[in-house]
C-alpha cells in the first residue's frame, strides 16, 4: 500500500515539474505577448555560440521532493526512529526534488549576435529549436514585444 502511495506521489510530482517548464524558443509566445504590437528590426548574424539555459528553481520541486521523501522516510523504523527517518527523508527528498526540477527544465540554447541594420550589435539568447538552423551571415528578423526579444529567420 505504501509503495503505491509513494509511486502515485512521485508520478504527480514529476508531472507537476514538467508543467513548470517554459519554452524559451524563438517560436514560443506567452499569452500576454499574443495580439500585442511588436517592434521588428532586421540584421545579419555575426556569431553563434551554444549555451546552456539553466532550469527553474521554484519551491515546487523542493516541496514535492520533501513530501515524497517524508512519506518514504516514515515507513522506516518505528517510534522515535520513524520520526527521525521522516525528517531525514524530507530534507533529502527536498534537495533531490530541487535538483530534479532544475535538471528537467534545463535547456540547450544559442547565443545569437546580430549586427542590426542601424549598426548596433546585440546578443540574444534563446532555446535551440530542432527545425530552426541559424548561420553566420544569415539575414534575420528580431521581434520585440513587452521587453522580450526573439530572433527568427
Amino acid at each position: 500500500m505504501r509503495k503505491s502511495i509513494l509511486l502515485v506521489s512521485l508520478s504527480a510530482a514529476m508531472l507537476g515539474l514538467g508543467g513548470c517548464a517554459s519554452n524559451l524558443s524563438g517560436e514560443s509566445y506567452s499569452r500576454a505577448e499574443a495580439r500585442s504590437v511588436q517592434t521588428v528590426r532586421y540584421g545579419t548574424i555575426e556569431s553563434l555560440r551554444p549555451v546552456r539555459i539553466e532550469g527553474t528553481k521554484t519551491p515546487i520541486g523542493t516541496g514535492a521532493g520533501a513530501v515524497i521523501g517524508g512519506i518514504a522516510g516514515s515507513g522506516v523504523g518505528g517510534g522515535r526512529g520513524s520520526a527521525v527517518a521522516t525528517v531525514v527523508g524530507a530534507v533529502a527528498g527536498g534537495m533531490l526534488g530541487s535538483a530534479a526540477e532544475e535538471g528537467i527544465t534545463r535547456a540547450d540554447g544559442v547565443e545569437i549576435v546580430v549586427r542590426e541594420d542601424d549598426g548596433s550589435l546585440r546578443a540574444y539568447v534563446q532555446q535551440v529549436e530542432p527545425n530552426q538552423i541559424f548561420r553566420v551571415g544569415q539575414r534575420v528578423r528580431v521581434l520585440t514585444v513587452n521587453g522580450t526579444s526573439r530572433v527568427t529567420p
